[in-house]
Formats: C-alpha cells, sequence, structure tokens
C-alpha cells in the first residue's frame, strides 16, 4: 500500500538536505517510526538495521535515543507486547542525559499511550503532565499523541464533553504536520470508545442500536485505503464484528469475528480474548449452531483473565448468562449473572474515579489556535 502523508514527503525532504551523518541518520529514525505507525513495518525493519549497523559502527547517544524509540514502537505495534515499554523508557533515559527534548516527549507520549492500555491511570496522568512539559510548541506529534490519549481517557470516564477539546487538538496538531497516522488513529479510537458505550448500554439491557457506528468504522477503512495505513488492519474489523453484534447481523459478526480473532489474539491481544469469543459464542448461539455456542461459552468463561479490564469482564459474564440461560443451564446463567451485575457496578465505580482522577489533575487541552 503507497503511503499518501505529507509528512512522510517532509522527511524525506529533510533527509535529503541533512548536511551531516548524525542529523541524517535521526530523520531516518524518524521516518522508520512514521512508517511503523502506517503499519510498514517490514520497509520500516529495513531501514532501523541499515541504522543500527551504521551506530554501530559510529555510536551517537541521540540516534541510540532515536534507535531504543523506534524499536520500542516496533514492537508495540507488531504484537502490542510488554517488550515495547523497556525499550521506549530507555529511549526516555537516553534523551533526559543528553537533553533531546523532543525524543523526551515522544517517549513521554508512547508510555502514557502504554499505561491507558494497563488502565494504569496515575502513570497515564504523569507521562501525559511530563510530557506536555517538556515538549516545544512545534513537537505535534507528541502534543498530539498526549491529547488523544487524554481524550479516550475522558471517554472512558464517561465525560464526553471533557473529551471533545482534547480530540479536537489532537487533530489540529495531526493537520498542522500532515501526519495520517495520527488522524487514523484518532479516528478509530473514537469509534472504539463510541462502540463501547453502546455496547455497555446494550449488554445492560438499555437498547441502543445505533446506526451510526457503522459510519464510524467504515470512515477509519475509507481513510486509510485513501492515505496508506494499514497498522489498524485486524482490530478495525473486529470493532465492525462488534457493532454488527448489537444490532444483530449475528451472521456477518460471525464471520468476521471467525476470520480476525485468532490473529489479533496470537499478536498481544488476549486480554481481549474472553469478551470477544463470548461475543463469537452469541452469534453462534443466534445462528443456530447451539452445540458450538456453548463449547466457545465455555471456553470464553476459562479464558476470562481476572486482570482484564473491568468492562471486558462484565461483557464477558453478562453474554455468558446469555447464552446458558438461552440454553437451559439455569445454574450457570445465574452464577454468570450475578457476576456480571458486580463487575458493572465496580465499572460503574472506576468510571467515576476516572472522572475525579482527571478532573483532579489539573491537565487541560492545549489551546487552539485561530
Amino acid at each position: 500500500m503507497e503511503i499518501k502523508s505529507r509528512l512522510l514527503k517532509q522527511l524525506d525532504k529533510d533527509i535529503a538536505a541533512a548536511k551531516s551523518p548524525v542529523p541524517a541518520a535521526c530523520l531516518k529514525a524518524r521516518r522508520a517510526i512514521l512508517l511503523a505507525r502506517h503499519g510498514a513495518l517490514n520497509e520500516a525493519r529495513e531501514q532501523l538495521t541499515v541504522l543500527h549497523q551504521l551506530a554501530f559502527q559510529h555510536p551517537h547517544p541521540e540516534v541510540g535515543a532515536w534507535l531504543h524509540l523506534a524499536e520500542g514502537l516496533m514492537s508495540y505495534y507488531t504484537d502490542f507486547g510488554s517488550s515495547a515499554q523497556e525499550k521506549i523508557q530507555r529511549a526516555l533515559s537516553i534523551s533526559r542525559s543528553i537533553g533531546q527534548t523532543e525524543v523526551e516527549a515522544l517517549a513521554h507520549a508512547w508510555l502514557t499511550q502504554l499505561a491507558y492500555v494497563r488502565h494504569d491511570l496515575p502513570v497515564v496522568l504523569s507521562h501525559a503532565a511530563e510530557c506536555l512539559r517538556v515538549a516545544a510548541p512545534e513537537h505535534h506529534v507528541a502534543r498530539g499523541r498526549v491529547h488523544m490519549v487524554m481524550g479516550v481517557c475522558w471517554q472512558y470516564a464517561g465525560q464526553l464533553e471533557q473529551a471533545l477539546p482534547w480530540f479536537q487538538r489532537s487533530r489540529a496538531y495531526a493537520a498542522a504536520d500532515g501526519d495520517d497516522a495520527t488522524i487514523s488513529a484518532l479516528m478509530y479510537n473514537m469509534a472504539v470508545m463510541r462502540t463501547a458505550q453502546v455496547r455497555w448500554k446494550a449488554l445492560s439491557s438499555t437498547a441502543a442500536l445505533a446506526p451510526e457506528l457503522l459510519l464510524g468504522v467504515d470512515s477509519v477503512k475509507h481513510y486509510d485505503a485513501a492515505v496508506g495505513a494499514a497498522v489498524l488492519a485486524e482490530l478495525t474489523p473486529l470493532l465492525r464484528a462488534q457493532i454488527l453484534a448489537i444490532q444483530g447481523d449475528f451472521a456477518q459478526a460471525k464471520a468476521l469475528y471467525e476470520e480476525h480473532l485468532p490473529l489479533a489474539i496470537s499478536r498481544g491481544l488476549a486480554r481481549l480474548g474472553s469478551s470477544l469469543l463470548s461475543d463469537l459464542a452469541w452469534c453462534r448461539l443466534n445462528c443456530d449452531e447451539t452445540e458450538a455456542a456453548v463449547q466457545q461459552a465455555r471456553e470464553a468463561a476459562v479464558e476470562l483473565d481476572p486482570l482484564c479490564d473491568v468492562d471486558d469482564r462484565a461483557a464477558t459474564h453478562t453474554r455468558l448468562a446469555q447464552i446458558f440461560a438461552a440454553v437451559g443451564e439455569t445454574a450457570a446463567a445465574a452464577h454468570h449473572q450475578e457476576r456480571a451485575a458486580a463487575e458493572w457496578a465496580e465499572f460503574a465505580r472506576q468510571q467515576q474515579a476516572w472522572g475525579e482522577a482527571l478532573a483532579a489533575s489539573g491537565l487541560q487541552a492545549d489551546p487552539l489556535r485561530r
């Protein structure tokens, strides 16, 4: 897929104009990071291999900081694995020691993202504050990423009005640089949160079909095709499957889950496995595949990680209660219904706690320039 990015074109110009090897190597590392953020992992790896060879022959701390950051993001986009944390933390340490504020700001921004994935809000707030403190006004990528994560945090807390200024500023930073990868990520994350909110309501028996959700997911797909982004290729179909299941299109949802869920789980998203497996079981049941549905439901119960996000635990128990009730296994249904009620109550408490912590942090979105 051809990447059509104004930011990539500008980096190519800057690399061609570089007057010495160190600035050129740093720019090439930035280019590799952008390729990874677009999902062009093979091309990014080739470029990083060359840079590692050069850095081995002519070591330089600034190049090293950029390379550690790039390797961290390669780990993140390859399998969403924990090794990304260590590598980005190393980039942060080196950049601090040499006063390289752009890498420092970017490292804080991505550590903010990783902390959100773990739902570690105190660490989210700590890295976000540091990023906004050290980032120069022109460090748009770092500021844009932190603004996106903070918007997602507010939306997770159920406070969309507070999230919007952060999302708006993230989009403005990305647009200023022609950073299509950030715009794609922003569109995807906003679609994820909208879908999650409707799913929460649907699973707690407050019907909310929200037909506009599919339009949001399709917008991500069309935008990625237009700009050459493939990093969310495995995730967007799963988001679409969740929406179709909410809307009662069980056959299409089942097909998407069967095609894309195994790869997603193998690439580091096992923490979502129980929730999506239980959704797949629900789809199978509604497609008259009762035996397979029950078997899938039992697998989802076994796969349920007590350390996964509370809303995913609640969704899993709710779906399992529905499935076991439908097939007449009343004891199992009652057990999962009881667990679902407890997890939804815990989720409501967590949302309130997040909202209070976000408000108490004092962090504000950067003002939009007119």
